[in-house]
Order: C-alpha cells, then sequence, then structure tokens
C-alpha cells in the first residue's frame, strides 16, 4: 500500500481536526479583525477586555491572561503593555506574589468593550446562522470540550491526538446530544448562571 493510501484511509484531509480547527480560527481572525479594523481594537484586545470583564474583579494576573486566552506570557506582556498605555487596564503588583501583576479593567477599556462587543456578537450570529439555537450551543459546547481536551494533553506534556480524537469520535457516535454530559467547566458556568 502507498504512502498517500495509508494517509488516506486515516482520515479525509479536509476532516483533519487541526486543519479544521487552523482554517476556522484563521478565517474567523481575519474577518474579526476586518470588521475591527476601524475601532483601533484588535481582535486580541478585545478578548483580553473580554477574559477581564468575566473574570474575579480583583483581576487576573498576566499568566492568568495568557491562560485564559490560550497565549503564551510573550504575547501577553506585549498586549498588557499596549492596553495599560491606552488606558484600558491598570497593572499593579499581586498582593502575594512579588513576581506576579494583577490586571484589572478601567472604565475607557469597559467603554471600549461594550462599543465593539455588538460587532463580536454579530459575527457569532453570522458565522452559526442557519443552524437552530439548539444545535449551536451543543457546538459550542462540543468545541469547548475538545479544548478541554487538547489543553488536558499538553498539559500531560502528551500530544496524545490520535488517542483524544478516537476518543472524541467514539463519544460523539455513542451519546446522543440530549445526553451529553458537559465537561466541567461548562458544567460550573452552568452552574453559577442558575
Amino acid at each position: 500500500m502507498t504512502r498517500r493510501k495509508q494517509n488516506s484511509a486515516a482520515a479525509p484531509p479536509s476532516r483533519r481536526l487541526p486543519i479544521l480547527l487552523r482554517h476556522a480560527w484563521f478565517s474567523l481572525n481575519q474577518t474579526f479583525r476586518r470588521r475591527l479594523a476601524r475601532t483601533g481594537v484588535t481582535p486580541d484586545q478585545f478578548t483580553a477586555l473580554r477574559t477581564l470583564l468575566e473574570h474575579d474583579p480583583q483581576g487576573l494576573t498576566q499568566n492568568g491572561l495568557a491562560r485564559s486566552m490560550a497565549s503564551d506570557p510573550n504575547t501577553i506582556a506585549v498586549l498588557v503593555e499596549r492596553m495599560e498605555s491606552l488606558g484600558w487596564i491598570t497593572r499593579a503588583r499581586h498582593e502575594r506574589d512579588r513576581r506576579a501583576y494583577r490586571l484589572r479593567l478601567l472604565p475607557a477599556g469597559r467603554a471600549q468593550f461594550k462599543r465593539v462587543r455588538p460587532i463580536a456578537l454579530a459575527l457569532q450570529a453570522e458565522v452559526l446562522a442557519g443552524w437552530p439555537e439548539k444545535k449551536r450551543e451543543e457546538f459550542l459546547e462540543d468545541l469547548d470540550w475538545v479544548a478541554g481536551r487538547c489543553r488536558a494533553a499538553a498539559a500531560a506534556g502528551q500530544a496524545g491526538w490520535p488517542n483524544i480524537m478516537a476518543e472524541v469520535w467514539r463519544a460523539q457516535k455513542s451519546v446522543k446530544s440530549r445526553d451529553r454530559v458537559l465537561n466541567p467547566v461548562l458544567r460550573e458556568r452552568q452552574r453559577r448562571r442558575r
């Protein structure tokens, strides 16, 4: 059997999860960047503002923001410096860990978030248009679950893609959507909303 036949037997090229996720993220990010162009806010700045708004009112550390945004500490350090210079956030030494900084939103940052949030909501609605609300929610829950599994594999120091994806697809096929168990993060979010 040729190498090409072996590869195609594993999964059709258009259905490989890493490629699909990369294409989806890249297209979404580029579209969002173009729509935000006249606002002076970048997609990363918007995500940082949203993340700070949704988390502890005492603020997040820079490392906490990096983890929440799935970014690296160096990128976040540059992003934080820029947002601080714009007067959107404040950065202060952590009260217990002198190596860490606690980030908090300032009123100007909240105003920027409120100003551009409708653009983000409209893009999400456009991307998910055509699906019933229930299917949209299930898709976002499934995507969050896959992201959680990927984080777990990375934390364990293993790529784990073949095993993780085999488990994901088995779970998808064997569990009816109404019976799916949410991952712990989603379960906690839903509990807090109640």
